[in-house]
This record gives C-alpha cells, structure tokens and sequence, in this order.
C-alpha cells in the first residue's frame, strides 16, 4: 500500500515537470514568432477618379409667365404635353380686357372729333384775322380789335396741336389695351416638353408684384446636364472637356457618359463645406433621364494600362518597434520609423513631406526578411498606387501588417494586462 502510494506520487511529479518544461519549450518558440501579411505587386490598369453627386436637369428650362391679371378661363397644354414656339397654352378671361380695349377705341374716337373741331375753329379764326387786318387797313376798325382777333386765331392754332395730342394719346391707350388683351393668351415662348404645370381652370393669377410661373417648359430633353457639386479638394483635377461617368437610381446596372462643358467659378457654401459645379453635358436621345434625378457621377482624370502596382496599406504600413529591436537590436534604440515604412528618419518633417510628397516607403519581404525600399508614386484609385520608380518588379512581396507572438504585456493598457501575458497581439 505504502509502495502504491510512492509510485504515484513519483509519477505525479515526473507530469509535473514534463508539462512545465514543454510549457516553457513552446514559449520560448513563440516568443520568436513573427508573422506577416503581405500582398503581391502586380501589374494592371488603374484609373484615378474624382466622385461627386449631381442633379439631372435641361440645358434650357423657360418660366412661362402672365403679364396680366385674371382668371384662368381654359388650358391648352398639360404635363409632358409638347408645344410649339407662339402655340397657345392657357387663355386668360379678357372680359375686362374686352372693354378696355372698346373703351380706349371711344376716346380715340372722340379725340379724333376734338381734333376735326379745333381745326375748323382754327380756319374760322384765320379768315376774321384777315378780314380785320384788311380793315384796319382802310382804318375801320380800332386796333384793339385786330389784335384780339389775331390772338383767336393764334390761340386757335395751338388748340389744334393740343388736339392733335389727345388723338395721339387716345392712339397708345388703344394700343395697350390691345396688347393687354393679346396677352390673356398665353403661348409657349420655345418648343419643348412641358414638365410643370401650375395653375388649373378658374384659379386667379396676380401680376400686379412680379409675373406668376404658369408652366416650366424644357426645351430639349434629348440633351440634358448634370450640375454636380465637387469638393473644392478636387476640383483643380477637373477640367473642361474631360470624360465623366454617372448612374442613376432609376437605372443602376446602366452608368452613362458625358463630358464637362465647364467648371464654373462661383462657390456653393453649405455648412462650411465649399463645393464647385462641374457641368457635364449628357445625351439623352432614349428619353431614359428625366429632369430632377440624383446622378452618381464619376470623373476620370489619370488613366495607366501597364502600371505596377502596390497596395495602399502597404504603403500605410509603419514597423513596430519591437519589429525594428528584432531586426536590428545594435542600432533600434535610437531609431524610430517613420509613415510609410522608412527607418531611422524623424518621425515628423513637415518641410522634407511637402518637398517629396511622392516619396513614400515600403517594406518588401526577400530571403524571409522584410527590407525597406524606397519608390516614387503616381496616380492612384484609393485602394491601389502606381508605382513610378524604384527598386520593385512585379511579383515582388510587400508587407502590409505583421503579428508578433508572445508581445510583452506592458505595451498595453494598465487595466487590460490583465490575463493577456503571452498571448498574441497586432502591433499595427
């Protein structure tokens, strides 16, 4: 029985220690563990663009008005109805207008009497002037009494011209209650597609401030634009001419091309936000694009068939310290990496990033070690860069991240060490 027990006891410590010196064997091979991701540079198409949103529209979209006020009396043209330039789209009620117009053609008529009378009065005031002049001459009569008969007729004379006024006032009175008149019928001022309506039949219209809006009529919907707002960031890669892409909700699997006819120069301010409008002329000949709709639009300003190409977090990819004690334990104290790879560089040079703002780093993984290489970079997409020059090829291995096992706990927070000792951690 004794016996028994030793023998357990024996075994018990021999697993006890077998256990602690495996534990202590497999920490030991982690704590030398390092893992990388890395992607592979290839070589492709990349195209770099400028996104934006935008709002379909006409090219030329008329207001049609009234200049007078009344009652809309009938309606010729309705929504999506398409007119001709001078047809007749609305009547106005011209009963007023009717009697305005029969009222200014009495005065003129009466001014045209006024002016007959004055001029007889005028011939007859002449003849007594001469008849007294003659017998002034034969010293008949005072000459008080030429003078006055002289003054009639002068006076006489000028009555004429007074008349002759009044007629040609009652004339432009005629005149525009003939034109108020002409106006109760409203006509389309272009051909187009009317694609508002805003008034119905017996609604009043008031013109007496400014002209009401009756209808919006678009001139020709087989050519629209689209006046997007791009970010003031991106507005000096947009130019007149430039190729531009949008979709539409309506039609998502569809995208449509057009072209920029011109970047205008007045800013929209919306919430501190500045934005600029791009206008892209659009074809619309299948009549698919209505007024009004949101575009996604897409501007291409770089394009590169055969670039080599390196991902953007390999480039966004900065080494650990411990990575760097790792690699190089004689000189890592003194040196700290910098964004984008390098190593033994000052973390923050304002005036070295503004004068190679195309010099970046990466870190390629050759013979199973990770060595950083310098490059120049072109244009990118948001997710892959043109790799310009430097000592990269195609197939080569860049690093984008890196793990390493059995981290030391005092790297993380005081109040998560806890239960975290030699677990792995990322470090990027």
């Amino acid at each position: 029985m004794l016996k028994s027990r030793w023998l357990w006891i024996t075994i018990a410590v021999v697993a006890v220690a077998a256990t602690g010196g495996w534990l202590r064997v497999r920490k030991a091979r982690a704590d030398g563990e390092v893992r990388y991701d890395t992607m592979e540079i290839d070589r492709g198409r990349i195209t770099a663009k400028v996104t934006a949103t935008g709002t379909l529209s006409a090219i030329v979209t008329v207001q049609v008005g009234s200049q007078v006020s009344g009652t809309i009396s009938a309606l010729y043209a309705d929504f999506n109805s398409t007119v001709q330039k001078g047809q007749r789209i609305a009547k106005i009620d011209s009963s007023l207008f009717d009697a305005a117009v029969m009222q200014a053609r009495a005065n003129l008529s009466a001014a045209e009497g006024n002016l007959a009378k004055a001029k007889a009065q005028a011939i007859d005031a002449d003849r007594q002037a001469q008849r007294n002049a003659a017998l002034l001459a034969r010293h008949l009569i005072a000459q008080a009494d030429y003078d006055t008969s002289q003054s009639t007729a002068d006076a006489d004379r000028a009555a004429v011209d007074a008349a002759a006024g009044a007629v040609e006032q009652a004339k432009a009175q005629l005149h525009q209650a003939n034109v108020n008149l002409a106006y109760t019928d409203i006509a389309s001022p272009t051909e187009g597609t009317v694609i508002a309506r805003n008034v119905d039949v017996g609604q009043t219209v008031a013109a007496s401030l400014q002209a009401p809006t009756l209808f919006l009529i678009a001139k020709d919907l087989r050519k629209m634009q689209v006046d997007t707002s791009v970010a003031e960031a991106d507005i000096g890669k947009i130019a007149a001419g430039m190729r531009a892409t949008f979709t539409v909700d309506a039609y998502p699997a569809e995208r449509f091309n057009g072209t920029v006819r011109q970047v205008r120069n007045a800013p929209q301010t919306v919430q501190n936000v500045v934005t600029y409008d791009a206008v892209i002329d659009v074809d619309n000949s299948q009549l698919k694009l209505k007024p009004g709709m949101t575009a996604n639009c897409t501007f291409v300003y770089a394009e590169r068939d055969d670039a080599l190409r390196v991902a953007n977090a390999a480039l966004r990819f900065l080494p650990p310290p411990a990575l760097l004690a790792k690699l190089h334990p004689e000189g890592a104290a003194g040196k700290r990496p910098h964004r984008g790879g390098g190593e033994g560089r000052p973390e923050r040079d304002p005036k070295a990033r503004n004068a190679a703002s195309d010099q970046r780093t990466v870190w390629v993984l050759r013979n199973g070690k990770p060595l950083p290489v310098h490059i120049k970079i072109g244009v990118s997409d948001g997710s892959l860069t043109e790799v310009a020059s430097g000592d990269l090829n195609a197939g080569d291995t860049v690093l984008t991240g890196v793990t390493l096992a059995g981290a030391a706990p005092a790297t993380r927070p005081a109040q998560g060490a806890q239960g975290g000792g030699n677990l792995p951690r990322r470090l990027f």
